[in-house]
């Protein structure tokens, strides 16, 4: 098996098992909106099996980056169908990732307002305010039981968005300590009502996610991702292994369309604090279906991982950053360019859609 074999996903044919994954770039508008730069930008990384997009907000309430793009206005959607029909016009595929920060924003961002979280348990670490300083994140507010609801409903009608905008699916950000995950995790989750305790409780925010966006599309067509072993903004499990095989194993039963598991960091191994260390390996007994792995993979340890049987498909982050052409580099063995982290979070085409390919 090779990345440059094919990939019937669900009825989409992906044309090799290298997947784009999903990265924050900044390069929306003050508001929100995909311009013609990010349509560029996709399209340029088209050669890809499949790309899944940046995090997209699902609402106001979920303003945690700067120039964050979102799908809860029409004007939105607009701009999104432009990048879809971009990548599409070049012969690629792109999923929508649909993300809730939860505790992860800051009142600058949001308009004055406390971010809100399942608990009001501050996160670790430092965000960027519009100001251009940083600042310690602020202690959440905690989520009253009546305002549940309508945040699942919000990732439904992201879900529906997602679809009027000519994506091929959605993903649901249920990694990096993001609000599904902050309930999930007992860390960040001190609940003592139906969303809380233990792990089925625990579960219950996500999973009720998961039901809304099937109302919107058929679970063929949506994946999740998932970090178990990452203690991102200081969320943590203290039984990771029993929480992910819970949620992996109701995926599963939901018939979902794949699910994106990110293996631990160099830094997080270092750090002594990771329960499962190697991830895949570990949750792939659970699932029957599609998986993505993730995470510091290069050419030789993703055709290792997909001649395991491990995983069916391979995600790379950075190098599609330089590498718009990665499938074509890793084909010919050719060297790849140099990412400027300087440039990952900024704006303007300066190391978004400058970075050369092979043919240039």
């Amino acid at each position: 098996m090779s990345l440059f074999d094919p990939f019937d996903l669900h009825g989409l044919a992906l044309p090799n098992r290298m997947v784009m994954a999903p990265m924050t770039r900044t390069r929306a508008s003050d508001d929100h909106v995909p311009g013609p730069m990010m349509a560029e930008y996709y399209s340029q990384r088209a050669s890809a099996g499949l790309i899944v997009s940046e995090c997209t907000e699902i609402s106001t309430q979920t303003h945690g980056i700067l120039r964050a793009p979102g799908l809860y206005r029409d004007d939105q959607v607009a701009g999104w169908r432009k990048v879809t029909d971009s990548v599409h016009a070049a012969g690629g595929r792109i999923y929508a990732q649909i993300w809730h920060c939860g505790r992860i924003s800051h009142p600058d961002l949001l308009g004055g307002a406390l971010p809100v979280a399942p608990s009001a348990v501050k996160a670790e670490g430092e965000i960027f305010l519009p100001s251009g300083i940083k600042a310690p994140f602020p202690t959440p507010r905690a989520l009253e039981l009546k305002e549940i609801p309508p945040i699942i409903e919000a990732f439904g009608a992201a879900t529906r968005r997602a679809r009027q905008a000519g994506f091929d699916g959605v993903e649901l950000h249920g990694a990096f300590g993001y609000l599904p995950d902050q309930f999930l995790q007992d860390g960040t989750n001190h609940r003592t009502d139906g969303y809380g305790g233990n792990v089925h409780n625990r579960a219950r925010f996500m999973m009720e996610v998961i039901d809304e966006m099937i109302s919107a599309w058929e679970p063929a067509r949506l994946g999740v991702k998932l970090s178990p072993s990452n203690r991102f903004y200081g969320a943590f499990c203290s039984n990771a292994y029993e929480t992910y095989a819970h949620v992996i194993q109701a995926l599963v039963a939901e018939k979902v369309g794949y699910i994106h598991l990110m293996e631990p960091s160099a830094a997080d191994l270092k750090t002594g604090t990771v329960q499962i260390e190697h991830v895949v390996q570990s949750f792939r007994p659970l699932i029957p279906g599609v998986v993505i792995a993730n995470g510091g993979f290069d050419k030789a340890r993703a055709e290792a991982v997909l001649v395991s049987g491990q995983a069916n498909l391979v995600s790379f982050g950075v190098p599609y950053v330089a590498n718009p052409d990665l499938v074509e580099r890793f084909r010919r063995d050719a060297p790849l360019n140099t990412p400027d982290p300087a440039t990952f979070y900024s704006e303007g085409p300066h190391g978004y859609t400058d970075y050369p390919s092979l043919a240039a």
